[in-house]
């Protein structure tokens, strides 16, 4: 079974950067996407950022320019460098990976998220 473990939330002043990152555990054969993404409070879970195994990247209209999703290895697949945070980007964020395990089965893993707090 893979597990996600996300990193790197906090409290940031209006401006400031973070950088989250994702960290499995348990064998994984291959990745088809990863992607980060946030629910605030009293919201829906949106996507905020996705990139695929061949690179392809895909981001909400709200944090284009602002924030860069990047890959890694399988142990630390996914990255999300957020600059210029808002007040509105304040929300829990998930880590997010689908593809097939070491034992060539399909999985679909979520983190338990990190909150991000921006204060104005």
């Amino acid at each position: 079974q893979v597990q996600l473990v996300e990193s790197g939330g906090g409290l940031v002043q209006q401006g400031g950067s973070l950088r989250l990152s994702c960290a499995s555990s348990g064998g994984i054969f291959r990745i088809n996407a990863m992607g980060w993404y946030r629910q605030a409070p009293g919201k829906q879970r949106e996507m905020v950022a996705t990139i695929t195994n061949g690179g392809s990247t895909n981001y909400a209209d709200s944090v284009k320019g602002r924030f860069t999703i990047s890959r890694d290895n399988a142990k630390n697949p996914v990255y999300l460098q957020m600059n210029r945070l808002k007040p509105e980007d304040t929300a829990v964020y998930y880590c997010n990976l689908n593809g097939y395990s070491d034992h060539y089965e399909y999985f679909d893993s979520w983190g338990q998220g990190t909150q991000v707090t921006v204060s104005s």
